[in-house]
């Protein structure tokens, strides 16, 4: 195969033929600096963003001229790729001796077992521009360059090198081309290593083709002005390849055979029915040879489009992303301006004139297909007037399918055929022009004059309807690995990582919403197994009677975790013993007065935080003693202040003698230890047990006040909860913590359950802190649910709920396909292995389908499940070893 390149200076490439091309990545993501360029689309989007992305392509196309080409590649991922991001900015943690492996290798390791013989790929979008040639001197410079090109080719020589003068010439021009995309899709310059990546990935389809990713990182292949004239490294390795079209398959040809009827056979000059071998109009692939072995191709070329088609179906490209396998598309464009356009719509119509005069003298009249064609070309003809901006867009387009072997590639062609013909567009396999076809998708080649015949005609508009300059993407570009992307018919991989959202600006929190058995639980189960795995800590308030988090986090954190049963009373909540100093008087007395229903300016009040005072300037500060000290002032002060000590005393005394107060009350428990960040990764507090007041109750005092005992003692110990899940939540800003609170309404149906929630999604992100809430109505997310960075709505079969969820993660809830998707898609009940989808929403706000995979590691799949009969049985009232018997990294109850 001949190179067509002669010199790479940056991104500029000066092809054989003459021609100077401008490569420019399009929506090229953080650079090496680590800048977003753009907020990523995801597949799902709102009409409004739809309609703005629409205009911005529709400018880009008006803004360019010439014959620009424009390639989406699927570039192939290997899943070490996917590793090095899931461990992408994590520290080494200081293990101790024997300690073992780093917790976050086993999930790598998990996540390489998955990915491993994965067709993976993503999309890349490539455009080429080539630069006019300003002086007839420079004209006449670069065809002699091309003609030596060719001659020192034959003769072994050097290309010619190009002058300082002409190389600062062209860069010249490619900043003004670079000036007049300003405003359409982010781009960068292309580097060199990258453009000759389009070749290598070129003719290593269907094979192991080098990586992308080493490519964007590589500093060769570039040329360097010496001397005054720009000398590059040699591309002659890029050409040892042998191109055949129809060429041998062992799969389907008697290869011996074929070996035996010697060289002729080869070249066509045997009669191919006296061999064991099909026809060569059947053999519509290309065989490409390299030194990693034989591949094949086949090049499909758009013959047909559909005359009229709806904005939601006109996304051809988009539609690519469904198939099972990769494909490659490029296309030819030749920007026609306005006026040009409209002189050769006139002589179409005049055409039509004449042709229509001819049918009028048969006696079949004149067919239909001339009456279509005229009102076609009367509305292209009063679409290009409507603006002198306008173009008409004459493409040629190319799609590529590959695969090991030709009876795959054969069948991959077929069905991407199939796929185009039931949108109404044709797509053909050339016999004779696959190799014309396979060229024009290398950037430096001028179009084949052979392939003109398969030249479409739109206006700029409707091309731009087509989604070639759209890539969609969902989740984030590192972290843990959730799943897989649903909107792609290839092992595409899904990312996301809370932790690192605080450093971006960005809310860390999350919302998932959907009905029961949905996979919300799952879901937020692998988050904060991730979170503490990455070196992060989790909390996470558990009302379930089955104490499920406490059950996995026995199993998943074994050794790190710190249970809190709020019922058992095996540890002290006592605020004077948690905490110190101020903040244990400030959670001490607005306990007090929750519990007891007191006002904090009354006379009552003001005897409470007397004692509260003095029990804390004590030796050993408790709850106890503040008790203590209320009866000793009941007996030495006397009037009012003597009537509240006393009756503060009595009613104290009532709650600290219920079992459910005994947490806060009993000084022989050991207090809870809130040093995460030394001691623990996980702290699980189970309320089951605990009782709240009903949520009209909170409106009406004279309601609240009536309540039963145990209710009002588990709104104050709620309360208590709430502050231990603040406190150790905005410790330490420099290791994330994640708190999380699955179904939601429980704790936000009291006031200070909402009060937590409020907190944490105001100020989680200053604090290097998010909120992993789940729920079955986005409406029981409260009124601060639109601070929520991440959000997953999981299957809701309720038409309403399903309309909150789908405005929840910003989608149209009046769109009835979305609609259908969320009540009857989204895991379907009783469809084994469609278990864990969702539609996600990122901070990058792309949204997009997965499906939600849980990691083969035995300590988190024999107890994520909640399905029952499924999960590992446990009990749930087993006793635990008191906290203070615990010694050294084991866990903590």
């Amino acid at each position: 195969m001949r190179v067509p390149i002669r010199h790479i200076s940056g991104h500029l490439v000066w092809s054989t033929q003459g021609t100077v091309w401008a490569l420019y990545r399009l929506h090229p993501g953080p650079d090496a600096q680590g800048r977003v360029e753009e907020t990523v689309q995801g597949t799902y989007a709102p009409a409004a963003v739809r309609d703005e992305q629409l205009v911005k392509i529709t400018h880009l196309v008006r803004s360019l001229s010439g014959a620009p080409r424009l390639f989406g590649i699927c570039a192939q991922v290997d899943p070490g790729e996917i590793a090095l991001r899931m461990i992408e900015g994590i520290e080494p943690a200081a293990q101790a001796a024997g300690a073992g492996q780093h917790p976050w290798v086993e999930n790598v390791e998990a996540t390489l077992d998955l990915l491993d013989d994965q067709e993976m790929h993503r999309r890349t979008l490539w455009l080429a521009v080539p630069l006019q040639t300003e002086s007839a001197g420079m004209q006449v410079h670069a065809s002699l360059g091309a003609v030596w090109s060719e001659l020192s080719l034959m003769l072994g020589m050097r290309p010619a090198p190009v002058a300082r003068r002409e190389v600062n010439a062209c860069h010249e021009q490619a900043s003004r081309v670079e000036a007049s995309l300003a405003g359409g899709v982010a781009f960068r310059p292309a580097r060199p290593a990258e453009i000759v990546w389009l070749f290598q990935h070129a003719v290593h389809r269907g094979l192991a083709e080098p990586l992308l990713s080493e490519a964007e990182g590589s500093e060769l292949y570039g040329g360097h002005v010496r001397g005054g004239v720009l000398r590059s490294p040699s591309y002659a390795d890029l050409g040892q390849v042998r191109l055949q079209e129809g060429g041998v398959d062992s799969d389907l040809d008697d290869v011996e055979e074929l070996r035996s009827a010697g060289q002729l056979t080869r070249s066509g000059r045997k009669a191919w029915w006296r061999l064991n071998a099909g026809s060569p109009l059947g053999r519509r692939w290309m065989q490409v040879e390299t030194d990693a072995g034989v591949g094949y191709q086949a090049q499909l070329a758009l013959a047909e489009c559909p005359p009229a088609v709806g904005q939601d179906a006109a996304d051809l490209f988009a539609q690519l992303e469904l198939l099972d396998f990769p494909v490659d598309y490029a296309v030819d464009l030749a920007l026609v301006p306005a006026e040009k356009a409209r002189d050769q719509v006139r002589r179409k119509k005049n055409e039509l004139i004449d042709q229509a005069d001819q049918y009028d003298a048969r006696p079949t009249g004149m067919p239909a297909s001339l009456t279509e064609a005229a009102r076609d070309l009367g509305e292209l003809d009063a679409r290009l007037s409507r603006t002198s901006v306008e173009v008409e867009v004459q493409s040629v387009t190319v799609l590529t399918v590959w695969g090991p072997t030709a009876a795959v590639c054969d069948a991959r062609a077929r069905a991407l055929a199939a796929l185009l013909g039931g949108a109404d567009y044709r797509a053909v396999r050339p016999a004779g022009l696959q190799e014309a076809l396979f060229m024009l998708g290398l950037p430096g080649t001028v179009r084949p004059g052979v392939v003109r015949e398969f030249t479409q005609h739109q206006v700029s508009e409707d091309w731009a309807l087509s989604g070639a300059f759209t890539a969609t993407e969902v989740g984030d570009p590192n972290g843990m690995f959730l799943g897989l992307d649903l909107d792609s018919g290839t092992t595409r991989p899904v990312m996301i990582n809370v932790a690192d959202a605080p450093k971006v600006d960005a809310s860390a929190s999350m919302g998932i919403v959907g009905d029961l058995g949905a996979g919300k639980s799952v879901l937020q189960k692998l988050i904060a197994e991730a979170v503490w795995a990455r070196g992060g800590c989790a909390i996470c308030i558990d009302r379930t009677p089955v104490r499920e988090w406490a059950t996995f986090a026995r199993t998943a954190a074994t050794g790190r975790v710190q249970i809190i049963d709020a019922a058992q009373a095996q540890v002290s909540i006592d605020p004077l013993r948690m905490f110190d100093g101020p903040e244990g008087r400030h959670y001490a007395l607005s306990y007090l007065t929750l519990q007891l229903g007191i006002g904090p300016m009354s006379t009552n009040g003001e005897v409470l935080h007397h004692a509260v005072e003095q029990a804390t300037a004590g030796p050993e500060p408790s709850m106890h003693r503040v008790l203590m000290i209320l009866e000793e002032m009941s007996a030495s002060e006397v009037g009012k202040r003597q009537d509240a000590a006393a009756t503060l005393a009595g009613l104290i005394r009532v709650v600290a003698t219920n079992p459910l107060a005994r947490m806060v009350f009993d000084p022989t428990l050991p207090p809870v230890r809130l040093d995460a960040s030394s001691s623990t990764d996980m702290i699980v507090i189970t309320t089951a047990g605990l009782k709240l007041p009903p949520q009209a109750a909170f409106d009406k005092p004279e309601v609240l006040h009536q309540q039963p005992l145990e209710a009002l003692i588990g709104r104050a110990v709620l309360y208590l909860i709430a502050a231990i899940a603040r406190q150790t939540a905005f410790e330490d800003p420099s290791r994330f913590t994640a708190v999380v609170l699955d179904e939601l309404y429980w704790l936000t149906s009291s006031a200070e359950g909402t009060a937590l929630v409020h907190e944490l999604l105001h100020d989680g992100r200053k604090h290097g802190a998010g909120l992993i809430a789940g729920s079955h109505d986005a409406e029981e997310l409260g009124p601060d649910r639109g601070l929520m960075a991440y959000r997953a709505l999981a299957r809701t079969a309720d038409r309403e709920r399903a309309r909150r969820g789908l405005e929840f993660v910003g989608l149209d809830p009046g769109d009835p396909e979305l609609l259908r998707l969320v009540t009857t898609g989204l895991s379907p009940v009783g469809r084994k292995g469609r278990e864990g989808e969702f539609l996600l929403t990122c901070p990058r706000q792309n949204t997009g389908r997965v499906k939600v995979s849980i990691p083969r590691i035995p300590r988190i799949t024999t107890s994520i499940t909640t399905t029952p009969g499924r999960r590992t049985p446990a009990s749930p009232s087993a006793p635990e070893p008191p906290a203070h018997e615990a010694t050294g990294p084991k866990e903590l109850v």
